[in-house]
């Protein structure tokens, strides 16, 4: 597979399968899945937490000719530590996964390989984050939450904190974990709220 159908590739699945933050191209490879060469394969790199229906994925093959083999890497910290230390022999075809918390430290080290995907125009310019260089696409926007356990508050007659200021009163003592910012991008990004 050339780098250029590699690309235009990636930036298809990247689409098809919508679902975190960003997205962009790495380098290629040729293998059925089985390991047999000439087959039509990309490999997409992303988090553990990435999720997609195996009907996504064949709708993804009919559409593309392209079978998809996912190659989770971690915690999104971690996926980007592993492409920035495997750059110049990427893992996969495409990494999925990358929100604007860990996006700095990908762009610097030289990650990505520039595409420029059909209809960004249609996505607001405060979310291309990478704009006029086009190593990143977009893809999708989220909020990080803080979840809480209802019964429990009720339970102890204690008030739900409505800010990130509440978390600081005595009454809330030992009752928020919160995932490793060094690793968590979830984590991180509640790292530079606080």
């Amino acid at each position: 597979m050339t780098r250029s159908s590699t690309r235009r590739l990636a930036a298809a699945l990247a689409l098809t399968v919508a679902s975190v933050t960003l997205t962009a191209c790495g380098g290629g490879g040729d293998s059925d899945g089985a390991g047999n060469p000439g087959g039509e394969q990309v490999t997409l790199v992303t988090h553990d937490s990435f999720n997609v229906s195996p009907e996504v994925l064949e709708r993804f093959t009919e559409e593309t000719g392209y079978r998809v083999q996912i190659l989770r890497a971690g915690d999104a910290g971690v996926m980007v530590n592993q492409a920035v230390l495997s750059k110049n022999n990427p893992q996969g075809d495409v990494l999925f996964g990358i929100d604007n918390t860990l996006l700095s430290r990908a762009l610097d080290e030289g990650v990505f390989a520039p595409y420029e995907a059909a209809g960004l125009e249609a996505i607001p310019e405060t979310y291309q984050l990478d704009a006029g260089e086009h190593r990143v696409t977009p893809v999708d926007t989220g909020d990080i939450c803080v979840n809480y356990d209802r019964a429990y508050f009720a339970e102890h007659d204690l008030a739900p904190p409505q800010t990130l200021d509440d978390l600081i009163d005595p009454a809330y003592r030992d009752l928020l974990v919160v995932q490793n910012a060094a690793t968590s991008s979830p984590g991180l990004g509640f790292l530079l709220g606080t």
